[in-house]
């Protein structure tokens, strides 16, 4: 395999100079503290480059790529294969949308691809001159150099791993592929290492900065020192980005399994608190005996453990471990499941509570002010309404599992106080008990019950065999009482119809109610 790479000296006037890549980079293998480990280990660059040609050889023939470059030197355009597309086939991972850069014109190019395959234009930028054709599924976008050559376009992204460009005619062409690499992203890329093309790159877009560590997520990119610190000094500018931009990024970042560490990560950098500035007033809350870590920490470690607890649920859950498995599949649940344990707590700085006899600490209705809490990130977010309504659930009943663990404990739990809890977190029962148990995990204080793990999978197992068993069958028959029947009894229309309307289904689940005549008997009563 030859793969032609070209790169330019750091000079006022860089000259071209092609070269032949036939062996490897050295491979570090050392791991510094505080940076990322590679997913697979460092590649070898000779694998990347091989990659990278296999990858680009179907694209001589795919149809919207024909119809561009043709277009293009109709126009004298010069157009590049750049940035993600690139490095995703470098990394050999499917690049599902092709990212190109244009010399000029790239409005009017893409307006004139739209038409000539029978696609759909769409204007994502008009200042910075960016658009985005959708044809048969494929989509293509294309964006104008940010300078006058592609070496200036290149030097003004953000990492050097997004730094690389194919020209389009030696993809098309019968030639080897050129390869431009101004900035030396091939041995970074072969050593896992997430570098800064330079400081002042993250001050244009400080988005840059929490990008650097969705990379570190997805990818396992180790992010190096001087990125850090300039990551630090940037952090304060974050405020400038728009909440939707961050929403993107975020939700990238939170779905890889390991988004914990980088969250840590990101604490450490100064960032995190720029991206959610609500859990600055978590630190250094102390709690109660039943945690060994203030409020924020704890937080920092619920997402952790229930990383652990998504990455094997039988370990942790009985019956319900195959539900756990199939809630965390439907995307992004598990991204919301990550923003509720970042957030259950964040009502308890405002409720915080000293009490005497005995001494102890309170946080009474901290999950109600938690819920506001993160409804103003979400907003700020740009959240959807059903984004929002997952993670406010999520924090809203995130004590309602551990209330009734005592009573389990005992064996006094009652259908009816189990059923609630089933009937009011549906459809997000097995997010609840993977956030609880993640919860549980993460305090280990000294009076915490040594069984509280067992014993809340128990509660688990049970919340899941009354739905199956009792909450679901029940459902599937007609209502033994209706509104019509109350209002036949001579009740008007209120509040009171569904205050007993409840009462008959919870009286059916302890068995106390099985017919008609039964439930009719009860409501007189009750009356």
């Amino acid at each position: 395999m030859i793969i032609v790479v070209r790169t330019f000296a750091r000079m006022a006037n860089p000259t071209m100079v092609l070269i032949m890549i036939s062996g490897d980079f050295p491979i570090d293998a050392i791991h510094s503290p505080g940076q990322f480990t590679p997913v697979n280990g460092p590649l070898a660059t000779s694998i990347l480059l091989d990659n990278l040609n296999q990858g680009l050889r179907p694209l001589a023939n795919r149809p919207s790529l024909v119809t561009l470059g043709r277009l293009a030197a109709a126009r004298s355009l010069e157009v590049y294969l750049v940035g993600g597309s690139v490095r995703e086939l470098a990394l050999d991972r499917p690049a599902q949308d092709l990212d190109l850069a244009v010399s000029a014109q790239t409005l009017e190019l893409a307006r004139e691809l739209a038409d000539a395959l029978g696609g759909t234009y769409v204007l994502l930028d008009q200042g910075e001159r960016t658009a985005r054709v959708v044809w048969q599924g494929e989509i293509l976008d294309l964006a104008e150099f940010r300078a006058p050559t592609l070496e200036g376009d290149l030097a003004g992204r953000d990492f050097t791993l997004n730094a690389l460009a194919v020209g389009l005619n030696s993809v098309l062409g019968p030639g080897p592929p050129e390869l431009v690499d101004p900035l030396g992203c091939l041995p970074d890329l072969a050593r896992g290492r997430l570098r800064m093309v330079a400081p002042e790159n993250f001050h244009d877009d400080p988005l840059r900065l929490i990008r650097a560590y969705r990379f570190a997520a997805t990818h396992g990119f180790q992010i190096t020192p001087e990125t850090t610190a300039a990551i630090r000094r940037a952090a304060p500018e974050f405020s400038r980005v728009a909440g939707e931009r961050v929403h993107q990024e975020l939700f990238l970042l939170l779905a890889a399994p390991s988004a914990a560490k980088v969250l840590g990560a990101m604490e450490a950098a100064g960032l995190l608190g720029q991206v959610f500035p609500e859990l600055e007033d978590m630190k250094g809350v102390e709690q109660n005996g039943y945690h060994h870590l203030d409020v924020y920490g704890h937080s920092l470690a619920t997402v952790a453990a229930l990383e652990q607890v998504l990455a094997d649920p039988e370990a942790y859950f009985g019956e319900l471990a195959p539900e756990v498995v199939r809630y965390a599949r439907q995307s992004p649940k598990t991204v919301l499941l990550k923003l509720a344990a970042l957030f259950h707590d964040a009502g308890k700085p405002q409720v915080q509570e000293r009490r005497h006899h005995p001494e102890r600490l309170t946080f009474y209705y901290h999950e109600k002010v938690g819920l506001e809490i993160f409804t103003r990130v979400a907003s700020r977010l740009r959240c959807s309404q059903a984004e929002t309504r997952t993670v406010t659930s999520l924090i809203q009943m995130h004590m309602r599992p551990f209330l009734l663990l005592a009573a389990f404990r005992e064996r006094e739990l009652s259908f009816r106080a189990l059923g609630r809890l089933v009937r009011a977190a549906r459809p997000e029962l097995p997010g609840l008990f993977a956030l609880a148990m993640a919860d549980s995990l993460a305090g280990q204080g000294p009076q915490k019950p040594a069984d509280s793990e067992a014993v809340l999978a128990d509660l688990a197992d049970a919340a899941y065999q009354f739905l199956k068993e009792r909450l679901e069958p029940q459902e599937r028959h007609p209502r033994l009482l209706s509104g019509h029947d109350l209002l036949r009894l001579g009740l008007p229309p209120g509040p009171r119809f569904r205050q007993l309307l409840t009462a008959v289904e919870e009286a059916q689940w302890e068995g106390l109610v099985q017919t008609r005549e039964e439930a009719l008997e009860m409501v007189q009563r009750l009356l």
